[in-house]
C-alpha cells in the first residue's frame, strides 16, 4: 500500500484552491529577534533574507511576549511542574497555574468563573456543543469568524436552528429574533466583539437592548455570546475590550491569551454554572491536553502587567501609535475603515493591486497581510495592518513611507 493514489488526489485539490485564490501562500520561518534600539522599535529576522523586518501582522498589540517578568514567570513553572501536564484536566491535568489563570482572567473580566482552553478557537467550539441542543436556536452576525461559523457545523445546527444578520444591523437582529420558530427554549445570538478583517466593533450596548427584549419568550432566555478576542486588553480605557468600548456586557466572553497579552490559549468567562456545564460537555476540553503550566504562569503575568500602570502605558502606545498610522493613511488620500482599534485595514479593493502592493511591502521591510476573496467580498480587497506597543513613531513613518511608494 502507498500514498500515490490519495497524493495525486491531494495536489488536484490544492490547485483547486489556488485557483480559486484561497491557496495560503508558503509560510515564512522567523529566524531573529532584534530587541528594540533608540527610536526603533523590535526587527525580526526571516529565513532567507537579510532583512530585519517591521512587523504589522502581530497580534500582540501590548507587545507583552519578550517581557522579562513574562519570560521569567513561564521559566519558572516549567521548572516546577516540567514542560507539559502529562494528562488532560479531568485525569489529574490540573496543575495550580491553571487554576490561577482562571481565576485571574474571570476577575479581570469582572466574571464569577472561567475556564481555560488551548486556543479561542477551541473555546468556541466547546461552548458551541455546551450550549447546543434541539431546543436551541442561534443567531449570528454576517461577518463572524470561522470558528462561529465552524462550531455550528460540529454541534450539528441544523439549518432550520440558525439564521445570520446583517452586520452590526440591530434593526436585522430583531427582526430575525422575531422568526424564530416555536419550539425554541433557549436562542443564543453570536457575534465578534472586534471584527478581525476590518477593525470594527459589534455594537454591544444596542445588540444587549435589543435581546432583552425577547429574553422572557423563551424558557432559557436569550443569551449573548460574544468572541472578543481581538479586543480583550487592546481596547477600551483599561483594556477590558468591547464591553468596556460600549458600556455594555454580554452573557458569555470568549477571549484568548494568544493576543494582546502575548502568550497562548483562550477562555470562556460567564457563570459559574456556565463554566461546569462546559467542563462536563465540551469535547474540546475534555479530550485533550491542556496548555503547559509555563503558558499559564506566563499568562497570569501578562494579565497582571496589563492590569497595572506598565499595561496602561503600553495600551496608551499602541492608541497613540494607532492615530498616528491612521492619519498618516488619510494623508495619502488612502482608504480605512475608522475607528480606534489597532486593527487598520487599507482597502485596496483590486486583487492584483493588493498581492502586489504586499510584495512591495516585504521588499521594503514591512510585514502586511492582504485579504482577498473569498477572505472578503470582491472589491473589498484589504491590507490589514496591525498596530503593537512596540512600534515606534519612527516605525510608523517608515511603513507609511512604505505604503506611499507602493501605493
Amino acid at each position: 500500500m502507498s500514498l500515490d493514489k490519495l497524493n495525486a488526489a491531494l495536489v488536484e485539490e490544492v490547485a483547486e484552491l489556488e485557483g480559486q485564490g484561497r491557496a495560503k501562500s508558503p509560510e515564512r520561518v522567523i529566524v531573529g529577534f532584534v530587541p528594540p534600539s533608540g527610536d526603533r522599535g523590535p526587527r525580526y529576522e526571516l529565513k532567507g533574507s537579510n532583512t530585519g523586518f517591521i512587523r504589522m501582522n502581530s497580534n500582540s498589540y501590548l507587545s507583552l511576549s519578550h517581557h522579562p517578568a513574562v519570560l521569567e514567570a513561564a521559566d519558572e513553572a516549567s521548572r516546577i511542574f516540567g514542560a507539559g501536564p502529562g494528562a488532560v484536566r479531568f485525569i489529574d491535568g490540573t496543575f495550580a497555574p491553571h487554576a490561577e489563570l482562571e481565576e485571574r482572567i474571570a476577575e479581570f473580566l469582572g466574571r464569577p468563573a472561567a475556564r481555560i482552553f488551548n486556543s479561542a478557537y477551541t473555546s468556541t467550539l466547546g461552548l458551541a456543543m455546551t450550549l447546543a441542543g434541539p431546543e436551541t436556536y442561534w443567531i449570528g452576525d454576517a461577518l463572524n469568524h470561522n470558528c462561529i461559523i465552524r462550531a455550528m457545523r460540529i454541534a450539528n445546527v441544523p439549518r432550520e436552528r440558525r439564521a445570520i444578520f446583517k452586520h452590526n444591523d440591530v434593526d436585522d437582529l430583531e427582526r430575525r429574533l422575531g422568526e424564530v420558530p416555536d419550539g425554541v427554549a433557549r436562542v443564543v445570538v453570536i457575534f465578534d466583539g472586534i471584527f478581525s478583517m476590518r477593525g470594527d466593533h459589534a455594537p454591544l450596548d444596542a445588540i444587549v437592548e435589543r435581546v432583552g427584549r425577547h429574553h422572557d419568550r423563551y424558557r432559557d432566555g436569550v443569551v449573548t455570546m460574544m468572541d472578543d478576542s481581538h479586543g480583550i486588553g487592546a481596547y477600551g480605557e483599561t483594556g477590558r475590550g468591547t464591553e468596556e468600548h460600549c458600556g455594555a456586557k454580554a452573557d458569555i466572553v470568549v477571549g484568548t491569551f494568544g493576543k494582546a497579552f502575548g502568550v497562548n490559549g483562550g477562555f470562556i468567562a460567564g457563570s459559574a454554572e456556565l463554566i461546569e456545564a462546559a467542563r462536563q460537555k465540551a469535547d474540546t476540553y475534555i479530550y485533550t491536553n491542556p496548555l503547559g503550566a509555563a503558558d499559564c504562569a506566563a499568562a497570569v503575568k501578562s494579565v497582571e502587567l496589563a492590569d497595572g500602570p506598565e499595561g496602561r502605558e503600553r495600551l496608551a502606545a499602541v492608541k497613540e501609535r494607532t492615530a498616528q498610522f491612521r492619519s498618516g493613511l488619510d494623508a495619502l488620500g488612502l482608504e480605512s475603515i475608522p475607528g480606534p482599534h489597532p486593527v487598520v485595514p487599507l482597502l485596496v479593493r483590486d486583487t492584483d493591486r493588493a498581492r502586489g502592493m504586499v510584495r512591495g511591502l516585504y521588499d521594503r521591510g514591512v510585514l502586511a497581510v492582504g485579504l482577498t476573496f473569498p477572505v472578503v467580498p470582491r472589491g473589498d480587497e484589504t491590507i490589514r495592518f496591525q498596530i503593537n506597543a512596540a512600534h515606534t513613531r519612527s516605525d510608523i513613518d517608515e511603513v507609511l513611507a512604505a505604503v506611499e511608494a507602493e501605493k
